[in-house]
């Protein structure tokens, strides 16, 4: 079976633009979450729990390698330097 495509868009306020950190808003995971039946979670920059801590780690050792790989990984750098990743 075929993963569901989602069109999310800067313009409509379903993602963040890149100079404010990429990712998806509220508005986004919402409307991804009801199309997909999935489950995002808002970003943890700063953990406070256990599992946030997880997540922070799990996420910012997959997008490392996103933005290393990728010919133009503006996005993904955006995103990491949101959730606090790195240096």
């Amino acid at each position: 079976m075929a993963k569901k495509s989602v069109s999310l868009s800067v313009g409509r306020g379903e993602k963040l633009p890149t100079k404010q950190g990429a990712g998806l808003t509220a508005k986004g995971r919402a409307k991804y979450n009801r199309e997909t039946g999935s489950n995002l979670k808002a970003p943890a920059p700063n953990p406070k729990t256990e599992a946030d801590k997880g997540r922070k780690a799990s996420f910012c050792a997959r997008m490392g390698g996103v933005a290393a790989k990728a010919k133009n990984g503006e996005r993904a750098r955006a995103a990491l330097k949101r959730w606090n990743c790195g240096k």
